[in-house]
């Protein structure tokens, strides 16, 4: 929970909530987030009694998760249920929320293989990251930023995405962990580009038929100068058929009526006298007939615009009506099947792309852990639930508590803070994959990712 001023109702609050196993995961501006015991997230806020209208639901805060290992011989006793509480009382519970985070024991390779390996994983996290951040953003433009819907649509194997990651465990059915890495990696990736592709396209498929439906409609409820002219405009008002003659459709704006009448006929030579019929009328303009010889039409057209009256493109066919109205429900109804189609595929892509990034995470920790920790494979890993502001108070604990497995070979401030005054060991330690932490500048003496979901 973030700090802030605790009052006596706050206080009060908090005890009842308590009681309830309801937790107070984030205050911002529009309330108070609560995590309740089954994980979901709730907006608490205060209404006022004057004003009864509710806003639209907002997505929920984005979550904040630290992914890390440690070598067992940090701990007195080298066993991993006590290295966990021991991680528990580093961490303060108003800070983030310490579980186990389950890495197999997979084939090792080589140390050149396992250094090529940590760079590309790290390549890939990138990749993951992007990945489901475009799912998310095409779930909101697909339900309208509607928080409580994209809820329900982003889960993972059935599951909230939060409780997937609270319980992740290595799919051995799919991904095989006596498998070589660098195969389990090309896999990954592999699924990647498949989700990648399958969402977008049906995501732009969808956003093309989205603007025809939409451009259709505007034909349906626009104004004079743009709205299809078929429903308004009667065939009998047009000279149809003529070699010499040709009617034209003018959009005049209202303010400008009084002035197109009177100069229209001496736009342009030969023009019918007093020819124009007003066809139609809305808010904005007025919609005008004129006759002219075929010869000067395009002149005419030209002098129109000069006056900023809109010349209409009309041509008179049977039975246009009805078909422009088959073509608008024909499209309304692609739209609201693609729309249906994307919203799957978004849903299952979001399910797979993080289900493929914590696979890829828990990669990471364990060639890192080795590259790191070396041999035998004695290491815990854990998994921090925090949020943006209080994973910077988690980082300080975890440094206060372990930053001495950095060695002798790092600097270290007054506080005992890890400096980086080697250059030359930095580069080498970046080369692998091995140098910064996940905010991409700060070493770190233990394996550590932050990330948001």
């Amino acid at each position: 929970m973030e700090n802030e001023p605790v009052g006596p109702e706050l206080a009060e609050l908090m005890v009842l909530l308590q009681s309830y196993h309801i937790q107070i995961f984030a205050f911002t501006k529009s309330g108070i987030y609560l995590r309740t015991a089954s994980n979901s997230t709730i907006l608490f806020s205060e209404a006022t009694p004057a004003d009864s209208s509710r806003p639209s639901p907002m997505a929920p805060p984005t979550a904040t998760y630290v992914l890390l290992s440690l070598p067992l011989s940090t701990f007195d006793t080298g066993d991993k249920d006590e290295a966990l509480s021991s991680l528990k009382a580093t961490i303060s519970p108003d800070n983030g929320t310490v579980l186990p985070f389950s890495v197999p024991n997979f084939k090792i390779g080589t140390l050149d293989a396992l250094v090529q390996q940590a760079d590309d994983l790290a390549k890939l996290d990138s990749v993951c990251e992007a990945l489901v951040a475009k799912v998310a953003d095409s779930l909101r433009t697909l339900l309208d930023d509607d928080g409580d819907q994209m809820a329900r649509q982003q889960v993972v194997n059935d599951k909230p995405t939060d409780q997937y990651l609270r319980t992740f465990t290595w799919n051995k059915v799919r991904y095989r962990a006596d498998k070589p890495i660098g195969e389990l990696i090309d896999t990954l990736q592999k699924e990647l580009v498949t989700i990648d592709n399958d969402v977008k396209g049906k995501f732009n498929q969808y956003n093309q038929v989205k603007t025809n439906f939409a451009a259709l409609q505007r034909k349906q409820t626009g104004n004079l100068a743009t709205k299809s002219l078929t429903p308004i405009v009667d065939p009998s008002l047009l000279v149809q058929d003529s070699e010499y003659l040709e009617t034209h459709l003018i959009a005049v704006p209202s303010n400008l009526r009084k002035e197109f009448l009177k100069s229209y006929e001496t736009l342009s030579p030969m023009v019918v006298p007093r020819s124009s019929v007003q066809v139609a009328q809305d808010d904005e303009f007025v919609l005008f007939a004129v006759t002219t010889f075929k010869k000067h039409s395009a002149e005419f057209q030209q002098r129109c615009r000069e006056q900023k009256w809109t010349p209409r493109q009309y041509k008179y066919v049977e039975g246009g009506r009805e078909e422009e109205q088959r073509e608008l429900d024909r499209v309304g109804r692609e739209e609201k099947k693609l729309w249906g189609e994307a919203l799957r595929l978004s849903r299952t892509g979001w399910s797979e792309s993080v289900m493929i990034w914590a696979h890829v995470m828990a990669l990471r920790v364990f060639v890192e852990s080795v590259l790191r920790y070396g041999l035998p494979l004695e290491f815990v890993s854990a998994l921090v639930l925090t949020n943006s502001k209080a994973a910077k108070k988690v980082k300080t604990a975890l440094d206060s508590s372990y930053s001495y497995l950095g060695g002798n070979a790092f600097g270290r401030d007054k506080r005992g803070r890890i400096t980086k005054d080697d250059a030359s060991l930095t580069s080498e330690m970046a080369a692998a994959g091995l140098a910064y932490g996940a905010d991409g500048g700060e070493y770190t003496a233990y394996v550590y990712y932050e990330f948001e979901l």
